[in-house]
């Protein structure tokens, strides 16, 4: 992967989209043993019931953690200066999630060339289920 290029990269460009494959309940018994979450509205159908939920649904780090995936594609790791994002709304199994990157500010800051990306996980219906911000320092 190559550095990114400040004079390369316009406002408004699109990053190369990730494409998650449909949440399955696997996927949540594994990022839980991954991260250590077991809070059982992730894995336990009844619990999530119980407390109110359709039934389990993804964590919210799983879903930046894919996001996460989406930036990492694009710039080199050592290069990112910041990634946040704020969760939107609930994921669920049986979704599928796209994630994207728009660049919206080329900038320089204490001598650095720096890039801020808008990033976003959304399902196929377009709902945002979390979206912040990339910003990647250029050369």
């Amino acid at each position: 992967m190559a550095k990114i290029k400040f004079d390369s990269v316009e406002v408004g460009q699109t990053l190369p989209p990730i494409e998650v494959p449909v949440i399955e309940h696997a996927n949540l018994v594994r990022y839980a043993g991954a991260s250590g979450d077991f809070n059982p509205i992730h894995n336990d159908p009844d619990f999530a019931r119980k407390a109110g939920l359709e039934g389990t649904i993804s964590h919210g780090m799983y879903v930046m953690a894919q996001i996460g995936r989406l930036c990492t594609s694009w710039a080199e790791q050592q290069d990112i200066a910041y990634f946040g994002v704020t969760f939107k709304a609930m994921t669920k199994l049986g979704e599928k999630l796209t994630c994207v990157g728009t660049i919206k500010k080329k900038f320089e800051k204490d001598g650095k060339k720096q890039v801020t990306v808008s990033v976003e996980a959304k399902n196929e219906a377009g709902e945002v289920k979390a979206g912040g911000d990339l910003i990647v320092n250029a050369v």
